[in-house]
């Protein structure tokens, strides 16, 4: 195996495999190597992985917890695909910069459920940035980023076809089943169009004990549609238009366990998006790419309190440049975004409605320098300010700093390379959650938080073999969160190391990786329950992945997951203050150990039909995913409060035929 395959064949490894990973580029003497330079990133990456559509195809992936599972800095808990959250080093989505096709993913419906949805499906790839990093990497994005990138018809096509469909089944033992059809083709020379329309039906899965986990069946639906040509030489014009929806009958707090005889309610989330990208890549001054987009998110619950809904929508643009010259490829740019959130009752006579609206606004700039051929340097800085208004209370939030940062890369010798940066952020208060609206006032002093991220990465690659070891210190200072009202509450800090592996041998690959994390808020261990929002704590994570291929139509993998177990985390500090009780409680996070295995069959000497077989948590592991709410059962006065086990044994099979 390459050095090259290897490299793009493990998600465990950075981004940087293709451009910075390998010794820096060498320049000519006129102008920058332009192609390698399109990849490098430096400042905040010292654990960036990919994630391809061959690898979501492997594993069946039906949600996030299947896009992010075998990442050891990336967890997915809430087990139900509708109360689902990203975390990356500890900290919960809700402090990353999510897009969608450059699309922000902005605002919370209601803090019980996920803000981040998306169909596997569609994914052409998934871009993880861990931690804060450069100032083109959006506002606000203090602990990181994940970028969703969709497919269009080129990715479908193959070479020389104008028309093709794609139809696909699949069944899960535990418990559902998932049909898709997509129609995509070219619509004239220059302009192609894909068409996708996915439908997922779930019962109630078991978990690994065999019993039923209540409140887990839903109905997932999404459309989508992408038009996508050249308007002119080197010019790029794209459309896209998604609707997802997702229904079923919930608990009242559905990243809760569900108790035999607990009422279920009705629950219906719907999110729209419709995107444009424009690219014109025109001199070596001239490298214009432009983003607009309109997300629209809404959410109903009819609980004790009858219909109450949320509504978040949110539309802006980004608009930059890339120019080469000489040693230098410089980035720059200005972004906008409005964002609303409404909430209140949706019963035919209610008229009550409360909302927040918020601006944000950045210019940046970024500059890649090749110093010497072994040196490349990265700085760059972004300015933004955040205004905040609310209907219900007169609060106004405003705020505005900048965000440098500076990085290198540098090639020790042909094998070995070293990466350091350092980067600061700034995410002044936007929009909050739909269903606490009606309480959450702004404190008067309010600050923007404010992150330092630091990062430093050593790594060998050379023949078949790919080694990296990498740690990072990140600390949030003026952490705002929902108390008594939003207020800032101290100091959120992320710290830990991770250590990654792979190797490929004729047809054999192996890969390992380790994370270790530390999330604290004021020194105490943070707990994703009275900290939710902000973060959660998760034992060690180790990852071993071994895959076989037996021909060219015919590949085997296995891959395992260890989680170490926490225990005494000490809880409820913020309920003592409040006089709530009377002094601060502990609970554990047993540790858990999952096995999954696939076989990839394509029976054609094309690649027409795939029969997809795999097995996820192969010896019926019962556990409770660490990035869940942990279990406060035994916790008087808290007894309702545990999150969701995990699915046990899941047989998946599916038949892919493209024609």
């Amino acid at each position: 195996m390459s050095n090259k395959s290897l490299l793009n064949h493990c998600a465990l490894l950075p981004l940087l495999a293709t451009g910075a990973f390998t010794a820096a580029p060498a320049f000519a003497e006129e102008k920058p190597d332009r192609e390698s330079l399109e990849t490098v990133v430096v400042v905040g990456v010292a654990t960036d992985t990919e994630i391809t559509p061959e690898q979501l195809e492997k594993q069946q992936a039906n949600d996030l917890s299947d896009v992010f599972r075998h990442i050891p800095s990336v967890s997915v808990g809430g087990s139900l695909g509708m109360a689902q959250k990203i975390y990356i080093r500890g900290m919960e989505d809700t402090l990353l910069n999510v897009t969608v096709d450059g699309a922000p993913q902005t605002g919370t419906l209601f803090h019980h459920i996920g803000r981040v949805s998306i169909e596997p499906e569609l994914l052409e790839r998934v871009e993880v940035q861990s931690g804060a990093g450069e100032a083109t990497s959006g506002p606000g994005a203090i602990g990181g980023a994940i970028r969703f990138k969709t497919k269009d018809a080129n990715d479908l096509l193959a070479s020389g076809e104008q028309l093709g469909a794609r139809v696909k089944g699949g069944y899960f033992s535990n418990d559902g089943t998932k049909g898709s059809a997509s129609v995509y083709g070219k619509l004239g020379e220059h302009w192609g169009v894909v068409g996708s329309f996915v439908q997922v039906d779930r019962n109630n899965m078991q978990d690994g004990d065999g019993s039923e986990v209540l409140a887990t069946a839903s109905d997932q639906s999404l459309a989508f549609i992408k038009v996508s040509g050249d308007v002119a030489d080197n010019q790029k014009l794209t459309f896209s238009y998604e609707k997802r929806e997702e229904s079923g009958e919930l608990g009242r707090r559905p990243n809760w366990f569900v108790l035999e005889g607990d009422p279920l309610f009705p629950m219906d989330a719907e999110r729209e998006t419709l995107v444009a990208n424009y690219s014109a890549n025109l001199s070596e001054a001239v490298n214009l790419e432009f983003t607009a987009y309109d997300t629209n998110s809404d959410m109903v619950q009819d609980g004790p309190w009858g219909l109450y809904g949320g509504n978040t929508q949110s539309i802006g643009f980004d608009i930059r440049n890339t120019s080469y010259f000489g040693q230098h490829k410089l980035t720059y740019g200005i972004e906008r975004r409005n964002e609303k959130v409404v909430a209140g009752g949706r019963e035919v006579d209610s008229s009550s409605s409360l909302f927040e609206s918020g601006r944000v606004q950045g210019v940046y700039v970024q500059d890649h320098w090749q110093v010497t051929a072994p040196l490349l340097v990265s700085f760059g800085v972004r300015y933004d300010t955040y205004d905040l208004e609310q209907s219900k209370f007169d609060g106004e939030f405003s705020s505005d700093d900048v965000s440098p940062n500076i990085g290198f890369n540098y090639a020790l010798n042909d094998a070995w390379t070293l990466t350091a940066g350092h980067a600061q952020a700034v995410r002044g208060k936007e929009i909050g959650d739909a269903f606490t609206i009606d309480v959450a006032t702004i404190a008067p002093q309010l600050q923007a938080e404010s992150v330092a991220n630091n990062e430093l990465a050593l790594e060998y690659s050379a023949d078949s073999l790919a080694v990296k070891a990498a740690v990072y210190q990140s600390t949030i200072d003026d952490v705002i969160y929902d108390e008594d009202g939003f207020e800032n509450i101290g100091e959120l800090a992320s710290d830990g190391f991770e250590l990654s592996a792979a190797y490929g041998i004729d047809s054999w690959y192996f890969s390992a990786a380790y994370s270790h994390n530390d999330s604290t808020l004021n020194g105490d261990e943070i707990e994703g329950y009275e900290y939710n929002g902000l973060g959660n704590t998760r034992g060690d994570t180790l990852t071993l992945a071994a895959d076989y291929a037996l021909s060219e139509q015919l590949e085997l993998g296995w891959n395992f997951t260890h989680v170490q177990d926490l225990n005494n985390i000490e809880v409820l500090q913020r309920s003592v203050e409040l006089g709530w009780i009377d002094s601060v409680q502990t609970v554990d996070k047993p540790g858990y150990q999952v096995h999954d295995i696939y076989l990839r069959w394509q029976p054609l000497q094309d690649d027409s039909l795939a029969v997809n077989f795999a097995v996820q948590n192969l010896f019926d592991e019962h556990y409770r995913d660490h990035s869940s709410v942990a279990d406060y059962s035994d916790i008087p006065g808290w007894e309702i409060v545990s999150g969701i086990y995990e699915a046990g044994r899941d047989v998946r099979l599916s038949v892919d035929y493209r024609f």
